[in-house]
């Protein structure tokens, strides 16, 4: 599908992903990210990632937009929209950032998208299957 084919709302959340993938911090891999997520309320945030020379301390944006929704109170999650320079096919967050997102449910609809601003929207439980989330920790122990 493609971006002028989407609702308004849904291209609001790309249009924040765009605008943050050109703040990215990547002067090591140059692979530009750029994430915003969708509260249940309809509010926003962006985030972009920020790499470091202590390569491990990096973070990608979608940790980062995720991380500032919750610093401000969101915990509730119905959609993410991920942008990369990638012109051939669509990337997916890495397992890190699959991870984070489970943390808050797996039925995140997933707005993937190329620099012609095609789209494929996936959800999270569908590419993350086998998840370990917070249910888990209720589970009965030997």
């Amino acid at each position: 599908m493609h971006y002028k084919d989407l609702d308004s709302t849904i291209q609001k959340l790309i249009d924040l992903a765009v605008e943050a993938k050109d703040k990215a911090y990547c002067p090591y891999s140059n692979f530009r990210v750029g994430c915003a997520v969708m509260c249940l309320d309809g509010t926003m945030f962006s985030g972009c990632n920020v790499e470091n020379a202590s390569y491990g301390l990096s973070m990608c944006a979608e940790r980062v937009a995720v991380m500032k929704a919750v610093s401000e109170g969101h915990q509730k999650f119905t959609a993410t929209a991920i942008v990369c320079d990638i012109k051939g096919s669509f990337k997916a967050s890495c397992g890190a950032c699959r991870q984070v997102y489970s943390e808050f449910g797996l039925d995140l609809d997933m707005y993937l998208v190329k620099p012609d601003m095609t789209v494929k929207k996936v959800i999270l439980g569908d590419i993350f299957t086998m998840a370990f989330t917070p249910d888990a920790l209720m589970e009965e122990r030997i």
